[in-house]
Formats: structure tokens, C-alpha cells, sequence
């Protein structure tokens, strides 16, 4: 009954995450059509969104205090397919056959997923904390971790290398430490609710400082992918490579799938490739939407003709340039 309700809070949260991505793209939308735009901030619509958004975010949280991590982290895809659908009614797109299709894909490994998932009743206590922190398999997997952070980073700095798997190959590597810091913060508060105290043990508050720090490292790396590529082909490989960094932190951490039955793990396995292959159909050729940028009718400033030009041709040597009297009385003559 615990995981079953860890995995609707997370089911229910990521849906929730969805609706309130198309209503704030929704309030940029009407905001760019209106003849003197206002802050998005001065928007109800915008601030309705952030609300929704920030309700899904705590409920992802509160999520990892009851559920292990291999069955709450693949059900970030709900806000994908969640999010092509919920499109059609607040953005008026039209549907694909790639959305169904990958819809459809989506549903069938998620189904896979909680059917299939670890089930580790345990609770996961300060001191079990402590002594998971300490273990040799974790120790072993941190070093392997930082090893491969550095030689990406050196990369990325030295190097300048900005290709988006090494971008989202690093949000994913922190990504493994934060979902290992939220799931042991929310045990804990889970717990000291129920009365069992764990908020006293230092362990505690070292966890959500290394909640924090991956977290702001993570979001920094995302936006840079983000600003360098489309989303349609960030959502899909961060998905994968976040999806699969938590699976591996939480079998190692937490020792998810230690009583696992063979074909229990192969068909876990198979719900998430089919999970993946779902969101990479959705994303798959999906157009961007820019906001419509206001602009002045030539035509209608005083004393200019329809046929004037302002700009050359781009394909010429002076794009970019405006054309001047004295270029107009050498082209006469």
C-alpha cells in the first residue's frame, strides 16, 4: 500500500507538471498577441502555472518517501506524453501519429515498469543512511562518478566541447547524487512524522546540502543544453540518461533490486526501453513554437513605397547593412 502510493503521488504529480508547462507556454503565447505585452509576471494565467508546477515538484518529492527510486524516476515520462496531449486542448495543436503511436509505447512500459518494480519495504532510517554511505559498492561507484565528472568537465571547459550528450551526460551523473539525497531527505521527514524522530542526526542536513549543490550544478548544464539545442532532442536524451543514472544510484545506494527475480529485472528493463523509445517517438520531428515577434507594416510609414527595400538579399554580401544615397547614385550611374 506504501509503493502504491508512491507511485500515484508520482503518476499524479508528473501529469500535474504537464498542465502547468502548457499553461504557462499558454500565458507567453496570449501575452506576445496582445498589443502592448506586460511581464509575464503580471500574468494570473503565468502565475496559475508556477503554482501547478511547484505542487508537481513537492509531490515528485514527497514521492521518494514511499517508493523506491527504479519506480518513481521512469515516471517522469507521464509529463512527456502527458504534455503532447494536453497540447492539443490549451495550444490547439493538431495530433500526430507519433504521439499515439508513442503514447501508446509510453503507457505499455510504464505499465511494465510498476508491475515489475522492486518491491523493498524498509525503512529507511538515519542510521541505515549512515551505513549506506559507507559502503564499499557506493564508495566504489562515487569514485567511478567524480572520475568521469572531471575528464567531461575538462572537456567542456578546456576543451570547449559542447555537444549534448557531454552537457546532459554530466546533468545526469549529478542527477544520480540528487535523487539519492531526495529520497533519503524524504524518508526521513516521512518518518519523523509518524513519530520515529530522524531529523537530529547530522546525516540529515548533509543530505540536503548535496540536495541542493547537485541540484543548482544540474540546472545550470540543463540550461545550457537548452540554449544550444532544440528541446525536442533535449527531453528525450535527458530523459533516457537521467532515467537510467537513478535506476543505477538506487540499485547501488539503496540496494533496490537485491531479491530481484531474474525475469522481474528483464521485464523492468523492458518497460523502461519502452518508456524511452516512446518519448524519442513523441519528440521525434516535433515543430518548436516561437512567439510571434511585433513588427511595423512597411507600408504604412509615411513616405515609403510597398516596393522599398530595407534589408538586401541574405544571400548577399550586404545583408545585415542599410542601403544609402550615396550606394543608390553609384548604382545609376
Amino acid at each position: 500500500q506504501t509503493q502504491l502510493l508512491g507511485v500515484s503521488l508520482a503518476a499524479a504529480s508528473n501529469f500535474l507538471i504537464s498542465v502547468s508547462l502548457n499553461i504557462q507556454k499558454c500565458a507567453h503565447l496570449r501575452l506576445a498577441c496582445q498589443t502592448e505585452p506586460k511581464p509575464y509576471y503580471m500574468s494570473k494565467l503565468w502565475w496559475c502555472g508556477i503554482t501547478l508546477l511547484g505542487l508537481g515538484e513537492v509531490g515528485n518529492f514527497t514521492a521518494y518517501g514511499f517508493a523506491p527510486i527504479a519506480l518513481v524516476a521512469p515516471l517522469g515520462c507521464i509529463s512527456v506524453i502527458g504534455s503532447a496531449f494536453i497540447s492539443v486542448l490549451f495550444l490547439k495543436k493538431t495530433m500526430r501519429a507519433a504521439d499515439i503511436l508513442g503514447g501508446t509505447l509510453t503507457v505499455t512500459g510504464t505499465y511494465l515498469l510498476v508491475t515489475f518494480a522492486p518491491n523493498v519495504p524498509q525503512e529507511l532510517t538515519a542510521r541505515r543512511v549512515q551505513n549506506y554511505l559507507v559502503s564499499w559498492p557506493f564508495l566504489v561507484y562515487l569514485i567511478l562518478e567524480i572520475i568521469i565528472f572531471c575528464i567531461l568537465l575538462y572537456f567542456y571547459k578546456r576543451k570547449a566541447v559542447k555537444h549534448i550528450v557531454v552537457l546532459l551526460m554530466m546533468v545526469a551523473l549529478l542527477a544520480s547524487l540528487t535523487v539519492i539525497a531526495v529520497k533519503a531527505v524524504a524518508s526521513m521527514i516521512t518518518l519523523s512524522t509518524k513519530g520515529k524522530m530522524q531529523l537530529t542526526y547530522p546525516v540529515f542536513y548533509i543530505m540536503i546540502v548535496l540536495m541542493a549543490a547537485s541540484c543548482a550544478f544540474q540546472a545550470k548544464f540543463l540550461n545550457q543544453a537548452m540554449q544550444l539545442y532544440e528541446a525536442t532532442a533535449v527531453v528525450p536524451i535527458n530523459f533516457a540518461f537521467f532515467t537510467t543514472s537513478a535506476i543505477i544510484s538506487g540499485v547501488i545506494f539503496y540496494r533496490e533490486f537485491q531479491s530481484a527475480a531474474l525475469l522481474s529485472v528483464f521485464m523492468f528493463l523492458f518497460g523502461c526501453l519502452l518508456s524511452f523509445l516512446g518519448v524519442f517517438v513523441i519528440a521525434r520531428n516535433k515543430k518548436e513554437e516561437h512567439l510571434q515577434i511585433p513588427f511595423i507594416d512597411y507600408g504604412h510609414i509615411p513616405g515609403q513605397k510597398l516596393t522599398g527595400k530595407i534589408q538586401p538579399d541574405s544571400h548577399s554580401s550586404r545583408y545585415g547593412t542599410l542601403n544609402n544615397e550615396d550606394d543608390s547614385v553609384e548604382s545609376q550611374r
